[in-house]
């Protein structure tokens, strides 16, 4: 199985929340109430504790009516004291425009402050905004660095996240073995992306020894906390008995579970099994949807399926011109069997005008991408086209096939 890697694009949660509580009672309500009073006298006195806690008050209405403006005052004020939870937390406003104009400059400065004075979580979304490039100019080394300083500090988000970097040699030297020893440590703390990454490396023994049953005892613990990536391929060992006892019945559950959740290659995967009864009741119509699901959310395997159903009125009304069009959203990302068929479908007039030179540039197309048995059918039925053809025709046939190609690796 490919080993897959996920990128964390978003800035950690702010420590700007609180947690629901009962009605306050009549006397409660004042005891707040000069509280509030006595922290607002420590601040406007100055004291950046004081400060930063009266905007947090403010961020969560707690005590005072929430306003996101007077949050942003207060918390400034301590950040300019140099509160490190305060210039942490000034950095998120000005990231996400929160009580504050948006502005990614003013958030790498705060957030750099914090940094610089160890804070973890700061460390950690400075790195993102030099990988993002957002403040400052993209720079992977420099994020591979502040995400190194938060990792070391037990940062979660930052272990997973530099774990990404040494497999995609991103800023650093790829290194499978430092990130699989990335992934191991936030997986062991809960991190389900990393559960799921640390299992992919066991079962590929990509940096660690291979071993398909701590992968699978990763994919559980991160399937169960509902990554869809981890479910699909605990499903997959499931249904293979890769690791795990084979168990039809869980393997068909783990792959439904990831489907539900939107996993492009989880729905095919669903699509195939009902398409053809491994696991379940054959059912046309619900294969039918998965291979749609799964079409519309790029799969080209399932672009292909939807459009040879169409052409041949499995489970949906016949309709030559739709598997026309979902060849060739296949045939564009490259899919080599939707390349032949929609070759043969212009060759045909079938769903589309007669159209030998786009027929021989996909037939070229798909002879080169093809493999084995596949290829030699391919290009056997291109040469059998090619004698209907000019010269001329095939000439501009390979043109277009260049063109196409050139497009393709931009």
């Amino acid at each position: 199985m490919i080993q897959h890697v996920r990128r964390t694009c978003v800035l950690l949660v702010t420590a700007l929340s609180w947690t629901a509580v009962s009605p306050a009672s009549a006397a409660q309500g004042a005891t707040r109430d000069v509280e509030i009073l006595q922290l607002r006298k420590a601040a406007e006195a100055g004291d950046a504790r004081a400060q930063f806690d009266l905007g947090v008050r403010y961020a969560g209405g707690k005590g005072v009516a929430a306003d996101d403006r007077e949050a942003a005052r207060w918390i400034e004020r301590a950040a300019a004291q140099g509160l490190a939870e305060a210039q942490f937390n000034l950095g998120l406003m000005y990231a996400d425009g929160n009580g504050v104009t948006l502005d990614p400059v003013q958030a790498v400065f705060w957030l750099r402050k914090a940094a610089d004075q160890g804070d973890a979580r700061a460390q950690s979304n400075l790195g993102l905004m030099y990988a993002n490039g957002s403040g400052v100019t993209a720079d992977a080394v420099q994020a591979a660095q502040w995400y190194r300083k938060a990792a070391d500090q037990g940062e979660i988000t930052a272990q997973f996240t530099l774990g990404l970097m040494y497999a995609a040699g991103d800023g650093v030297t790829r290194d499978a073995q430092q990130a699989a020893a990335w992934f191991l440590g936030a997986a062991e703390r809960g991190h389900a992306a990393a559960q799921y990454n640390i299992g992919q490396h066991y079962l590929a023994g990509l940096g660690v020894s291979q071993d398909s049953v701590r992968a699978a005892d990763w994919f559980h613990k991160a399937a169960a906390q509902g990554e869809a990536g981890a479910q699909l391929a605990l499903g997959a060992m499931y249904l293979s008995g890769n690791g795990v006892t084979r168990d039809l019945v869980q393997g068909i559950r783990w792959v439904r579970s990831s489907a539900e959740q939107g996993n492009g290659e989880a729905q095919y995967r669903l699509a195939l099994m009902l398409a053809n009864g491994i696991a379940t009741t054959r059912d046309d119509a619900q294969a039918m949807m998965w291979y749609e699901k799964a079409a519309a959310a790029g799969v080209a395997a399932a672009q292909t399926n939807l459009g040879a159903r169409y052409a041949s009125g499995i489970g949906v009304t016949q309709d030559f011109a739709r598997a026309v069009q979902w060849f060739r959203k296949a045939a564009d990302r490259g899919d080599a069997s939707a390349q032949f068929n929609l070759g043969v479908m212009y060759a045909n007039g079938s769903g589309t005008p007669v159209d030998l030179v786009e027929a021989y540039k996909w037939l070229t197309l798909a002879a080169a991408a093809a493999r084995g048995d596949e290829q030699q059918r391919y290009a056997a039925t291109r040469e059998t086209l090619g004698r209907r053809m000019t010269p001329e025709e095939q000439s501009q046939a390979q043109r277009r096939a260049q063109e196409w190609r050139r497009e393709t690796d931009r």
